[in-house]
């Protein structure tokens, strides 16, 4: 496995699922190593990341910037280069694996490795084509297709000459990534995301990738599950980081001065929106509780009347509401981006409720709130249990 995202003290959600991935290949009597940054890596790396391996230094990203936010415009080698420095450090070990599993930002990773490495990547997010990875701009969802637009992410107001060499940045991307699909295998964690590409690429060779959706580790979320008298009636949790796109704000707006009497909003996450958010939101019925460690995350989920995922941007495949669904919990979110893919994965009807606009999403909120918290018997199996999903990666590495 290599990720760019890994080691690290705080890991996201690409980082975790790498390392639910590799610690249940573990468990199955794979040898399973992580390559990670070089610049963040030290005796104790995979303990940090809770991964039962080894983690093996591999690349420098100390300083990954090359000043394109004063020059204000993307630089068309910038990426290139650092993919192939990924390339490079994986192919210093590639030949003593049977597969090189690549988990990271740089999706044009895959043309700097040759045609007989088994090489396979997994696209978590909208970065195929988006040189942010959101497709988010000025607080909604970017549409545009020409990629002289891509320079309004990186200055406010491009000039005509930024706009040119943003545009050979981002043509040059989609070109080298769409190059990498072609010659490696590729996993789209929704369909949502394979379509996406699409669009800002149409003519792109896809003959080589499968939507796999993200998945959890089920049996570690149902020992955590609690019995229906230890659920908190009223209490909305909200977990992710706090920054633009995920919808904090916008939610809080909503629901200000709507909350009945019984209702509380918990929020998990730390990031750049939290100060202002927790200044002008914080009180005795929405409280910030910063970043917590994800086995907290999870028994408070379990505990909570409703979760709410009010992300504003496309979320390509969230583990939250797949964790949600896992646990027999309510969740309401933005019917955007590979979201309403997993209403597939729903025990009840009703469980996964899905709103075009967050007025809409408040309006159900409040009627599930109006009721006693749904409890279920958890099932023995979920369908999106890690270990359900590796036949099908192992398949996919065996093509």
């Amino acid at each position: 496995m290599v990720s760019e995202d890994l080691p690290g003290t705080q890991v996201g959600g690409l980082g975790k699922h790498v390392v639910t991935l590799s610690n249940a290949l573990l468990e199955l009597g794979h040898d399973v190593d992580i390559m990670g940054r070089s610049d963040r890596f030290h005796a104790g790396s995979a303990a940090d990341i809770g991964f039962n391996g080894r983690v093996l230094p591999g690349f420098d990203f100390s300083r990954p910037g090359w000043k394109e936010a004063q020059l204000g415009f993307f630089n068309p080698v910038k990426r290139p280069w650092f993919a192939r420095t990924i390339a490079r450090a994986l192919l210093r070990e590639a030949a003593k694996y049977d597969v090189v599993h690549y988990h990271g930002h740089l999706p044009m990773a895959g043309r700097y490795v040759p045609h007989d490495v088994n090489f396979v990547q997994t696209r978590h997010d909208q970065g195929s084509e988006c040189m942010i990875h959101l497709r988010f701009k000025q607080e909604h969802v970017c549409t545009t297709m020409d990629p002289r637009d891509c320079a309004a992410c990186i200055h406010p107001t491009p000039n005509a000459l930024r706009r040119e060499v943003s545009g050979m940045a981002v043509r040059r991307y989609r070109s080298e990534t769409a190059q990498a699909f072609s010659r490696h295998k590729t996993i789209f964690v929704s369909d949502f995301l394979r379509q996406a590409f699409l669009r800002a690429v149409p003519d792109a060779d896809l003959s080589r990738a499968r939507v796999i959706h993200n998945f959890i580790r089920y049996p570690y979320l149902k020992e955590r599950a609690v019995p229906p008298g230890e659920v908190k009636a009223g209490q909305i949790l909200i977990v992710g980081r706090i920054d633009a796109g995920k919808g904090f704000g916008e939610f809080l707006a909503q629901v200000q001065g709507w909350l009945p009497k019984h209702a509380q909003v918990a929020i998990i996450g730390d990031g750049p929106l939290r100060g202002p958010l927790e200044s002008r939101y914080a009180g005795p019925q929405v409280r910030f509780l910063g970043w917590l460690p994800y086995d907290d995350v999870i028994r408070m989920s379990a505990r909570s009347h409703v979760l709410v995922i009010p992300s504003v941007w496309e979320e390509p495949c969230g583990t939250t509401v797949l964790e949600a669904l896992a646990l027999g919990k309510q969740c309401v979110a933005l019917a955007r981006g590979g979201t309403p893919e997993l209403a597939a994965y729903q025990y009840y009807d009703g469980q996964l409720q899905l709103a075009e606009t967050m007025p809409r999403l408040v309006e159900r909120l409040a009627h599930i709130l109006e009721r006693a918290p749904v409890t279920v018997p958890l099932p023995d199996a979920f369908p999106m249990d890690v270990f359900h999903a590796i036949p099908q990666i192992l398949d996919f590495y065996h093509e």
